[in-house]
């Protein structure tokens, strides 16, 4: 199966996986190459990369389109962050997204049993809530509860207005914390993001989350791994029911109990997507069907 990116995603070249060395899927080819357009499976389209150059870049008049040949629709930004949608329509065979809808479904991480499951070790917690934010807006309902929730307990802030993060990167920053906030930059089914499973389960720290509803995170992980803003009716009764935490150990290791079945996978950008594409376009056969509307299924 040969794969084909039509844009490497943000314009930045890199070295494609090895999908059968990395991910264990074989008889796979991901290229950059447009020279390979008339022997490609399937063709990659980033939307981001599409919004850039414009639909008129597509492969439309330039080739014609091989019978059979699958055009897939990648994109991991929330629908308030991906304009452009609407002339979309028709152009597509497949999306592949974090939504557990997509044809081809990719979430940000996800939890799996191991063959065998190895003890879990807390690290030392001795600081109490941390947030790392890069992109700050104060019009973002993020923004709004984390200035709410600051007002009764003390929140060490990271990246754009805050403090450095430590050498190792977030989850070494975020390791001595005991809460960290994982709040989405915008709310929309199935929009779970690194945030939770790499800052927060990465690191080992009970994540506070701000995002779909309660019900959305737990068709996803267990509904006592994390806590979410909406089981508190203010940002002042949270804060009080962390501080109880943070003096009640055996409450706040109930936060872990999941642990000793499940381990925590974080999906690799971009690899593992190009990978997992191939992996669909084998297992599909010949069935080919047209995505028709692309902005209404996305933004509902």
């Amino acid at each position: 199966v040969t794969v084909l990116l039509w844009w490497e995603p943000f314009g930045r070249p890199r070295r494609l996986a090895d999908c059968r060395r990395r991910y264990n899927i074989s008889g796979c080819r991901v290229s950059a190459d447009r020279s390979r357009f008339g022997e490609a499976q399937a063709v990659l389209f980033h939307h981001r990369d599409l919004v850039r150059h414009g639909p008129g870049e597509l492969p439309l008049r330039s080739s014609p389109r091989p019978p059979r040949q699958r055009w897939v629709w990648m994109n991991f930004e929330s629908p308030s962050h991906s304009p452009g949608l609407r002339g979309l329509a028709g152009l597509f065979n497949w999306t592949m997204s974090y939504r557990r809808d997509s044809d081809v479904f990719l979430p940000y991480g996800y939890l799996y049993a191991p063959p065998v499951p190895r003890p879990f070790v807390l690290p030392r917690k001795t600081r109490l809530v941390a947030w790392v934010i890069s992109n700050w807006n104060e019009e973002h309902a993020r923004v709004r509860y984390y200035r709410q929730l600051k007002e009764h307990l003390p929140i060490d802030v990271y990246g754009a207005r805050g403090l450095a993060l430590a050498e190792g990167g977030v989850v070494d920053t975020v390791s001595p914390y005991k809460f960290y906030l994982a709040f989405e930059n915008s709310q929309h089914t199935d929009y779970i993001t690194e945030k939770l499973w790499r800052n927060a389960f990465s690191a080992s720290a009970v994540p506070v989350v701000l995002g779909p509803r309660r019900a959305n995170y737990e068709r996803f992980i267990p509904p006592d791994s994390f806590i979410h803003v909406d089981d508190f009716p203010s940002p002042r009764l949270l804060a009080t029911y962390l501080k109880f935490l943070d003096k009640n150990k055996p409450s706040y290791r109930r936060y872990f109990a999941w642990r000793k079945k499940y381990n925590v996978h974080v999906t690799s950008f971009w690899d593992e997507h190009f990978c997992k594409v191939c992996e669909a376009v084998r297992a599909a056969g010949n069935q080919i069907k047209t995505v028709q509307n692309l902005a209404s299924w996305f933004e509902s």
